[in-house]
């Protein structure tokens, strides 16, 4: 199991989770507090960045989440041109999704705006 090092001395995280709210989503379960992705109860190993990005998906749940809105809202900053790490990110989270819940997609590319977060069934039970 990857655990990641703790921020230094004086760095916050840029998005800051409710302390009590579990959001559930397809057979996913979120503790923001806890920085937790459950998948049928078995923890899938997110990085910080990789769980904020899923985070801020999960938050805005059947929409369509800009690029550059996910890179503000986890980097803190303004994304460059041609800046990928919003799509390397999410990539990596989908492939975790995948690894751990292979009957469900959860993340759809919508090209050239960003991504949406919508559970959808891709094997019948």
């Amino acid at each position: 199991m990857r655990t990641s090092a703790p921020l230094p001395e004086g760095m916050t995280l840029p998005i800051d989770p409710p302390a009590t709210d579990i959001l559930r989503i397809g057979n996913l379960e979120v503790r923001p507090h806890e920085y937790q992705l459950l998948a049928d109860g078995v923890r899938v190993g997110l990085t910080v960045r990789e769980f904020q990005t899923f985070l801020v998906l999960a938050e805005r749940r059947d929409r369509v989440v800009p690029r550059h809105v996910v890179y503000e809202l986890v980097w803190g900053d303004q994304m460059t041109r041609r800046n990928r790490s919003v799509d390397v990110c999410v990539r990596k989270v989908r492939g975790k999704l995948t690894h751990a819940a292979p009957d469900w997609a959860y993340i759809h590319t919508h090209f050239g705006i960003g991504y949406r977060l919508s559970p959808e069934r891709v094997r019948p039970l």
